[in-house]
């Protein structure tokens, strides 16, 4: 591979450049070059709007028999992103800037438009003080009374800045910084008195409640749990005795005095 990538070339004895022919190209030949929108436009087509810094595919040509003090101009071919309508504009060497050509209307500058309000006044005036010494006199006059309002106008905000120079930013943030201390502090405390309020409080209400229970319930004697006797058991069947017995009497008594009532 490093045999192939030779930058060297041999060129033989009898070597004449002027043998070699030329290209002949067209002068107004036409190159496609990458670019971005040079200011903001709208197309005519369809009213799309082409915001400035947008990135095209465009074609670049050389205008013939235009030039302006030895440079020449080109113009560039571009497409609407949304109509694919075509857009010209060319270089304006003179004014630094693009001119418009057909496709498109460019959108209001102010920015542009103040540039070139200043460089008519300032092109006025120099006109004017080139045939008239006391224009010349009247303008420096001018320009010299509004030097002192300027500097006038800039003595305030100097002078502020020298008071502000003298002031001690860390003893002034040191301060905040005790000042929130000491609120943060209050409403701590300040809550913690709320919060034994509170607490005192709802104990001075339990113990109301507690009394007022009170008053309400009468005290009552506890009853002695009942313990099981262990001679119960004895006492049962004697108990059922008797009454069987008493059970057989009262029998015995009834069938007695109906004996006695059938006999008679």
């Amino acid at each position: 591979m490093s045999e192939r990538n030779v930058l060297d070339r041999y060129y033989p004895p009898d070597f004449d450049p002027s043998k070699i022919p030329k290209l002949k190209l067209p002068k107004d030949r036409q190159y496609v070059v990458r670019l971005t929108a040079p200011f903001n436009m709208r197309c005519k087509t369809c009213g799309e709007y082409v915001y400035r810094g947008k990135k095209f595919s465009a074609r670049k040509e050389t205008v013939q028999n235009e030039s302006y003090l030895g440079l020449p101009i080109f113009r560039f071919y571009i497409k609407c992103t949304r109509c694919l309508a075509e857009i010209a504009f060319k270089t304006d060497p003179e004014n630094t800037d693009y001119t418009m050509e057909h496709g498109a209307t460019r959108n209001f500058q102010a920015e542009k438009l103040l540039e070139e309000e200043e460089k008519r006044v300032q092109k006025e005036r120099e006109d004017e003080e080139l045939n008239n010494p006391m224009k010349v006199l009247e303008n420096r006059t001018k320009d010299s009374k509004l030097e002192m309002e300027v500097l006038e106008s800039l003595q305030e905000p100097k002078d502020l800045s020298q008071r502000r120079a003298h002031v001690d930013f860390e003893a002034m943030l040191r301060q905040h910084r005790l000042s929130e201390e000491e609120r943060q502090r209050q409403e701590q405390e300040e809550d913690e008195r709320e919060t034994a309020a509170l607490v005192e409080e709802s104990r001075k209400r339990r113990l109301l409640e507690d009394s007022d229970s009170e008053e309400d319930t009468t005290p009552t004697q506890p009853q002695p749990a009942l313990r099981p006797n262990p001679t119960a058991i004895l006492d049962e069947t004697p108990k059922a005795k008797r009454k069987a017995e008493s059970w057989e009497h009262s029998l015995g008594v009834y069938s007695d005095s109906e004996d006695s009532s059938g006999s008679n």
